[in-house]
C-alpha cells in the first residue's frame, strides 16, 4: 500500500509544478484526502482536474487506494483569500465523464427572451 507521502510524491512528479498535500484519513493505509495547486489546472473544468490527479494512479483508485479524496486548485484560486467554492470531488473514486457534465452544465442555464 502506498504512503501518503508517496502519493504526495507521484502526483509531483506527474503534474510539472504541481503542490501537494495528503494525508491519510482514516489511519488505514487506503483513504486518502489531498489538495493539489497546479496551473496545469487552469481553463480545465473539475472533472478534467481530478481526472488528471486520478491518471497518475489508474487501477490502484478502487483498489490499493481504496479512496482519494481531492480537492483542486488553480495557483490563482490557491492565492485568493476569497475563494468560495474548493474544488473537491464529492466522492473520491467516482470519475464522471465529459457527457456526464454537459446535462448539467445546460440544464443550469437560464433561456434568453
Amino acid at each position: 500500500m502506498p504512503t501518503a507521502e508517496e502519493i504526495k510524491q507521484r502526483i509531483e512528479a506527474a503534474i510539472p509544478g504541481a503542490r501537494a498535500e495528503v494525508e491519510d484519513y482514516t489511519g488505514g493505509g487506503d483513504h486518502f484526502r489531498a489538495r493539489v495547486i497546479a496551473a496545469a489546472f487552469t481553463g480545465r473544468s473539475r472533472i478534467e482536474q481530478h481526472r488528471l490527479v486520478y491518471e497518475v494512479f489508474g487501477a490502484e483508485i478502487g483498489g490499493p487506494i481504496h479512496a482519494l479524496s481531492l480537492r483542486t486548485e488553480t495557483p490563482a484560486e490557491s492565492a485568493s483569500p476569497t475563494t468560495a467554492s474548493p474544488r473537491e470531488a464529492v466522492h473520491p473514486t467516482y470519475a464522471a465523464s465529459e457527457e456526464d457534465a454537459e446535462p448539467a452544465a445546460s440544464a443550469q442555464q437560464t433561456p434568453s427572451r
